[in-house]
């Protein structure tokens, strides 16, 4: 090998099965005996149970038995919140997996029907017969703090479930000798994250062994497995959660869900095998639902245009329920990062999670950092305004200086390295920055509206230091674990805790095989998403798999690479001082001829007939990372768009992200990640929006009136990046994932308001769609 495979945007290797059809997902798999349940929603957002009747659908035709909450109630624990930060006074109301009492959102399961086929299960759900008495329901989480609000838990009161203040520096102070102070109210809309493939289960229950085997379309089967069994009371040593492909995610595949626990109920009550597949629409309804916030929030600065604070009371609506890891989004992930990449004095988040009956909220792809990057892109565009400069320029005064190995800010954080501002010049050059802005005069002039926005932007992720998860209230760890085992054939499996499903990890964890041991990266397996046969991991989340699950294989290789070097220098008859490696041959330095492959090194380790006194046989190890600290990657996103001002009607023009996650290990798979979440940014911007009345009725419940974005309707997206190595891990890579969404959202919002703004509409709230354009235009006339 001569030409490292590391920094090779090589095809990914999952693509042919995937796109042939070739996989294996949750809903494929079959059983002998298996049977099949289907779960009654509630249609009513907040309601009494006062009676069911099941009776009817227990006599139909293939039923084997109907389950109520009176059944669960028991036998399976409450759904856990597993992130309770500290000091927030978190009220972990109880989640039980079938209501039995009240229901406190639309699609809350009342009861479980199993039978021979899923038709059968799915026809005998409309024979239960299921008496509510409604009541009041409330669906803005400001709404719900009011004086009088429907009540949704006893032991919650005012439906606050948590209230976090973060205070970094001395904003107060910011604030009070501020030249400059603009505010806005920001609603964070509720998405759905509709991943290409809806969540499924399938238990399976060896009574005999007391064993049960849960496949399962999770994120993170090791935490699956260890709530299971807090859920079930099956040991944790005798549960095997295995997730085989699983067709995305964006978080929705997290948390442990009430209904993967009512399908293992199932199966341990009857003794056969249950498989459990939602439909679209209870996808819609009943799957963690993300965002929700409406956000009081203000900026404070000099009239030259330097920041100096930032202020939020933020109403984080939490759903009926509080979702696996749902405290920890909008306090953690979100009130942490008010710096962004600016310098500031003082920052303050104020932050309330509020239960509302609604589908309970959770992690979607950047998870509380696009709320924050949002809020503080938003306000810079209003500061720059107010003070009459350009909104680039005023980022580029208040941009952290470049540094390469920690940088505090105010917020309490420790950032590992970056070039701001050299990301923004990239930008702006390669987006013509300044012939836009004269192209914009001269359109305006006739009746044109083309619209310029900008966003700098830095983020949290890399989830990894254990003592950090601690110390915030995460349920567990944070660190990742890896094991190399070196056939006598030369080829090598790589077992790891983390479990990607979709973003390329296969193949990037293999190109980072292949570079450090020098074999081909066909020979090389990435094995994964299996409780039974990987090694203990916390998932795939939070933009962390590569900088924490590759650091563990990393280490797991330089292991192997020692045992290789000591067996090739006793082989050799040479001190191992004097072994050199260089691909894929270990070598008496001075002396290349005298040398041996890594392929033999481990086939003579593997039948150990000439081994050194002391040493095992086999070539395999095992490790574990926890990173010193999280990773930070950062970037500067453009955007420009036209707006009809006669219908409201917006075209997303030209679209540029600069993006700095280290080095790359597969720039191919960068870029698509890159991609994927600019869209995804787009969408919330642009048409996604998930829509309740006043009375918890999903309006928006299925894709005819969820409006997802579609290929024709974004431009291609112009991707450039830097490289700014972190020094927090052994690869120096940052994450890349969830970069796309955390700025393109106010990079598109900051476009229209451009665009806009010489008509005097200043604001909108999202979804941007036509109408609320065209009326806000409207509006600004009269």
């Amino acid at each position: 090998m001569t030409t490292r495979i590391f920094g090779s945007g090589i095809r990914r290797r999952e693509d042919p099965r995937l796109i042939t059809g070739g996989s294996t997902y949750t809903d494929d798999v079959t059983l002998p005996g298996m049977v099949h349940a289907a779960i009654l929603r509630s249609p009513h957002a907040h309601a009494r149970i006062t009676g069911i009747d099941t009776s009817a659908a227990a006599s139909a035709s293939g039923v084997i038995a109907v389950y109520t909450g009176a059944d669960t109630e028991g036998a399976l624990a409450p759904i856990p919140c597993a992130w309770i930060p500290p000091e927030s006074d978190v009220k972990a109301v109880a989640h039980p997996a079938v209501a039995k009492d009240v229901v406190r959102y639309q699609g809350d399961a009342v009861a479980v029907v199993v039978a021979e086929t899923r038709y059968q299960a799915e026809d005998a759900l409309e024979l239960i017969n299921v008496s509510y008495e409604p009541l009041p329901a409330v669906v803005s989480p400001v709404a719900a703090m009011e004086e009088g609000a429907p009540q949704l838990h006893e032991d919650a009161p005012n439906n606050q479930a948590f209230h976090w203040v973060a205070v970094g520096g001395d904003p107060d102070a910011a604030f009070e000798g501020a030249d400059v102070v603009v505010s806005d109210t920001i609603v964070q809309q509720r998405l759905v994250p509709n991943a290409m493939e809806p969540r499924s289960a399938l238990a399976n229950w060896l009574g005999s062994m007391g064993e049960l085997t849960l496949w399962s379309t999770s994120q993170n089967p090791h935490i699956a497995r260890f709530l299971s069994s807090l859920i079930t009371g099956v040991p944790e040593h005798k549960i095997r959660v295995i997730a085989t492909e699983v067709g995305g995610g964006f978080g929705s595949k997290i948390p442990v869900y009430a209904d993967e626990m009512i399908t293992a109920f199932c199966a341990m009550k009857l003794g056969r095998p249950v498989k459990w597949t939602e439909t679209r629409s209870e996808n819609f309804q009943a799957t963690i639902h993300g965002r929700d916030h409406i956000e009081q929030v203000e900026m404070a600065a000099t009239s030259d245009g330097k920041i100096t604070g930032v202020r939020s009371v933020v109403h984080a609506g939490m759903g009926a329920y509080l979702s696996t890891a749902a405290p920890g989004v909008p306090t953690i992930l979100h009130g942490l990062m008010y710096s962004g990449p600016y310098d500031l004095a003082g920052t303050r988040a104020d932050i309330y999670g509020v239960f509302t009956n609604a589908t309970p909220v959770d992690a979607y792809r950047g998870a509380g950092r696009p709320e924050a990057t949002f809020l503080l892109e938003r306000l810079i565009d209003m500061v720059a305004a107010e003070v009459g400069k350009d909104p680039a320029e005023v980022r580029r005064i208040n941009l952290i200086p470049k540094f390469e190995n920690g940088h505090d800010v105010c917020a309490g954080l420790t950032y590992d390295s970056g070039d701001y501002e050299a990301a923004l010049d990239m930008a702006l050059d390669h987006v013509g920055y300044a012939g836009l802005r004269e192209e914009q005069a001269a359109s305006r002039e006739h009746g044109h509206y083309t619209g310029i926005g900008v966003s700098t932007y830095c983020e949290i992720c890399g989830l990894g230091p254990s003592q950090v998860a601690g110390a915030v209230g995460f349920g567990g760890g944070l660190w990742e674990s890896a094991v190399v085992r070196f056939h006598p054939s030369g080829k090598v499996n790589a077992y790891v805790g983390v479990s990607p499903h979709g973003q390329g990890e296969e193949t990037t964890f293999a190109q980072v095989v292949s570079d450090t041991l020098g074999v081909p990266v066909e020979d090389v397996e990435i094995v994964h998403g299996d409780t039974g046969n990987t090694p203990m991991g916390w998932g795939t989340y939070g933009s962390r798999t590569t900088a924490v699950g590759a650091g563990a294989l990393l280490l797991g290789l330089n292991k192997i690479k020692d045992k290789a070097r000591a067996l090739a220098a006793h082989l050799l008859e040479a001190a191992e001082a004097d072994i050199e490696y260089a691909d894929g041959q270990f070598f008496v330095r001075g002396a290349p001829d005298q040398s041996q492959s890594i392929q033999n090194i481990a086939l003579m380790a593997n039948v150990a007939w000439n081994m050194p006194e002391g040493m095992e046989p086999g070539l395999e190890a095992s490790a574990f990372y926890d990173p010193p600290n999280f990773v930070y990657p950062f970037g500067a996103h453009v955007a420009v768009v036209d707006v009809d001002t006669d219908n409201g009607h917006i075209v997303l023009r030209r679209y540029v992200a600069v993006d700095d996650c280290g080095p790359q290990i597969n720039p191919m798979i960068v870029e698509g990640q890159v991609h994927g979440g600019v869209v995804q940014g787009a969408g919330q911007a642009l048409w996604e929006g998930a829509v309740y009345d006043d009375g918890g009725q999903l309006l928006t419940g299925s894709m005819q009136d969820y409006a997802l974005p579609k290929a024709h309707m974004v431009p291609d997206i112009e991707t450039l990046s830097s490289e700014t190595p972190s020094p927090h891990n052994p690869l120096g890579v940052k994450g890349i994932g969830e970069t796309g969404t955390i700025a393109s959202t106010v990079t598109i919002y900051n476009a229209v308001i451009d665009a806009l703004r010489p008509l005097g509409v200043t604001r909108l709230e999202m979804p941007l769609t036509p109408e609320r354009v065209w009326q806000a235009i409207q509006d600004a006339k009269a």
